[in-house]
């Protein structure tokens, strides 16, 4: 039986903030369902971030734009329920927000309300600043994402580090900068080189999570399937795996498999 306890206490967006000025590192991973959001809230991450990565290892897509709002309000709907201590923050999928300022604050509105959620994140600097600004004009928190915008894969043609040029470079921090006037909360910078990414955390006075980004910056976050080797296709460089689930869960499966068939499971003492 579980027992609620009201004595956890929140992360918010300002405590976010307070990290930031103390330099004490935020840590953020993905989540997407209740039973592994229940563990790692129960751990004492700060942020969960309702990525639209589900589309990768929820639902087996090769990129996150095939998944729906319909879909990340299921998502971030499981993992509130599971949050008690952590931020809960979710992305704004594909076509919910780009080039339409209107749906894009329909699509946060959504979120909100249906999912309990604390604060959305959108991929882009200038070109979604009226739908960032709209979002935040209704009151809803906003986490940007720069560098490597998964959801602009297309137009990228790869997953290779961004922001290697002089141009490119400049434009993020510009970027970073028009977020943070805008009234962002923290921003996402993945896939860049860790001098740059540096370079924005210290340029601007709001939180900077890292993925692929170096350790200069505020935090770090990291996909949860991913880390715990759970997938184990995927081997960028910046990925650490603290576990390899993947081979566990694969040889618990096999030897399931083994007792069932052998009428080793359920034994005397299993059954009723």
């Amino acid at each position: 039986m579980s027992i609620h306890t009201n004595d956890i206490k929140r992360i918010t967006t300002h405590i976010l903030q307070e990290m930031k000025y103390n330099n004490e590192k935020i840590a953020m991973l993905t989540g997407y369902d209740f039973s592994l959001a229940k563990i790692v809230d129960t751990a004492g991450i700060d942020i969960i971030l309702v990525g639209d990565s589900a589309s990768n290892v929820m639902a087996g897509h090769e990129t996150t734009l095939p998944i729906t709002l319909d879909q990340m309000i299921y998502h971030a709907s499981s993992v509130v329920r599971a949050a008690q201590r952590a931020l809960v923050v979710v992305d704004l999928p594909f076509g919910s927000y780009q080039g339409n300022s209107k749906e894009a604050l329909s699509s946060a509105i959504r979120i909100m309300k249906e999912s309990g959620a604390h604060a959305v994140k959108m991929e882009g600097g200038s070109e979604i600043l009226e739908s960032v600004e709209r979002i935040l004009s209704a009151g809803i928190p906003v986490m940007g994402h720069l560098g490597l915008t998964p959801q602009s894969i297309y137009k990228f043609g790869t997953y290779v580090v961004r922001a290697k040029e002089e141009e490119e470079a400049k434009k993020l921090l510009e970027d970073a900068k028009l977020l943070e006037d805008a009234g962002c909360f923290a921003i996402v910078l993945e896939k860049i080189p860790a001098h740059l990414a540096t370079k924005v955390a210290k340029e601007v006075k709001i939180p900077i999570i890292g993925i692929g980004a170096g350790n200069g910056v505020d935090g770090q976050v990291l996909v949860l399937h991913d880390m715990l080797g759970i997938t184990h296709e995927f081997s960028p460089r910046f990925l650490r795996r603290y576990n390899n689930l993947y081979e566990e869960i694969k040889g618990s499966v096999e030897s399931y498999i083994k007792d069932v068939k052998s009428l080793d499971f359920p034994n005397e003492k299993e059954q009723y």
